[in-house]
């Protein structure tokens, strides 16, 4: 997200970057992300999109949307390139059509009623078709109030959409819950910046350079002594390079 400092667009990436944070690194939630050190001081070049990326799950409507939302949240500036550059679209539409998409590890039987936030995740959707149904609602919701569709505002008015769904300040006219929509959107934004590249997300390990991740933990282990309180400064290896 942008503002005029340019340092606020990025407030949700604190999380990954600040205090050892962990961020998931696979679509079936495996493995996590140990991010540490500092941001780049270089801009990196923007990275090529990766073999056979078209879209699997997202209709041309829905991918104009999800890239839309992707280089908003995840500009390109002195610290990485856009959302799309590193592929952080590709990744959400692999995730979708997946099974993790698909539900596969769900509880999908009912009964359906109303939960507790602690409960989790309640809905009787699978995450494709929310991801769907909240893409629908919130262009919906940006037409409504703003005679557009999300891909087709300024960025600035992207930006106070998405500012308005964290804040808990949309309601959707079909009754989608829509903070359980932009928690998903979130997450999986999340996962598409710091995953292994080999998911179609952190093309040319964009978001493992920004937060000094080494890659592939394994590969890493003895590394950590020798770059411990300090960015790490070796090569970084995901999945894709040990084979």
């Amino acid at each position: 997200m942008t503002t005029e400092n340019g340092l606020e667009r990025r407030a949700f990436l604190k999380g990954a970057a600040v205090g050892g944070a962990a961020a998931s690194a696979t679509m079936g939630g495996g493995a996590t992300v140990l991010a540490q050190g500092t941001a780049a001081a270089s801009p990196p070049a923007a990275a090529s999109a990766p073999a056979g990326a078209g879209y699997q799950y997202l209709k041309p409507d829905e991918a104009a949307f999800v890239e839309a939302l992707v280089d908003t949240m995840i500009p390109a500036d002195e610290l990485t390139p856009k959302g799309t550059d590193v592929g952080i679209n590709i990744f959400i539409d692999r995730a979708l059509a997946d099974g993790w998409g698909k539900g596969d590890r769900l509880y999908m039987q009912g009964p359906w009623k109303q939960g507790h936030p602690n409960q989790g995740y309640q809905l009787a959707l699978t995450p494709a078709q929310l991801w769907r149904a909240g893409i629908e609602a919130t262009n919906a919701h940006c037409v409504k109030t703003l005679g557009k569709a999300f891909d087709q505002l300024t960025t600035a008015q992207r930006d106070q959409v998405l500012r308005d769904l964290d804040a808990g300040r949309v309601t959707f006219d079909n009754g989608l819950p829509a903070r359980v929509f932009w928690g998903m959107v979130y997450q999986n934004v999340m996962e598409g910046m710091f995953s292994d590249p080999i998911y179609g997300g952190n093309q040319d390990k964009a978001g493992w350079k920004l937060v000094g991740f080494p890659g592939v933990i394994q590969n890493n282990r003895n590394h950590v002594v020798a770059s411990r309180n300090k960015r790490f400064e070796g090569d970084y290896t995901s999945i894709a390079d040990m084979s």
